[in-house]
């Protein structure tokens, strides 16, 4: 998968690309996105939407992924139904979320894996392993991450995996601990 994503073209692109896979899965341990938080760890994670300083009521949300994600994600990137949060919520290697990038990864990834499945009706498929990096590396690529990581730009390539630059401290880690295993 890395060469047919342009991954293997340099050790940075490489060494960049599993760091921010290891933070965003959780060194591998975590499938989907973590979205069993106590009202109090809401509101410093979502501060625009949740009280004190949102228009939500915490309490209403907390330990209940589905309504969390059904209220953060829906209405936006590609979410139209009302379950569409959850059903798309963050997944796999890289946390592949909202149902308009689990459409643009099937094509990505049929476009270099023809037998690829449609990520939209199955999106657990994601999370396979006859898939699961090829969608990471798809959605890498398409991200302009590779030349990111050419110029070692961590920020900037956490911005375009994450959004913004959650984690960026301990992505920064994972970068220093990736770069031991290929110098």
């Amino acid at each position: 998968m890395f060469g047919r994503f342009a991954i293997a073209e340099s050790t940075l692109r490489v060494v960049h690309f599993i760091a921010q896979m290891m933070h965003e899965s959780g060194a591998l341990t975590r499938e989907y996105e973590n979205l069993n938080y106590s009202a109090q760890r809401l509101a410093q994670v979502w501060p625009c939407r949740f009280a004190p300083h949102g228009p939500l009521d915490p309490e209403a949300y907390a330990n209940n992924p589905r309504k969390l994600a059904n209220e953060v994600y829906g209405g936006r990137m590609g979410n139209t139904a009302p379950d569409d949060g959850y059903d798309y919520r963050g997944r796999g290697l890289l946390q592949l979320t909202g149902k308009g990038n689990y459409a643009a990864a099937t094509c990505r990834v049929r476009c270099s894996l023809p037998g690829a499945p449609d990520f939209v009706r199955e999106p657990d498929a994601v999370l396979a392993p006859a898939w699961c990096l090829a969608v990471a590396a798809a959605e890498w690529a398409s991200r302009g991450c590779n030349e990111l990581a050419d110029a070692n730009d961590l920020e900037r390539i956490t911005r375009r995996v994450n959004g913004g630059t959650t984690g960026l401290p301990e992505r920064r880690e994972w970068l220093r601990k990736t770069r031991l295993a290929w110098p």
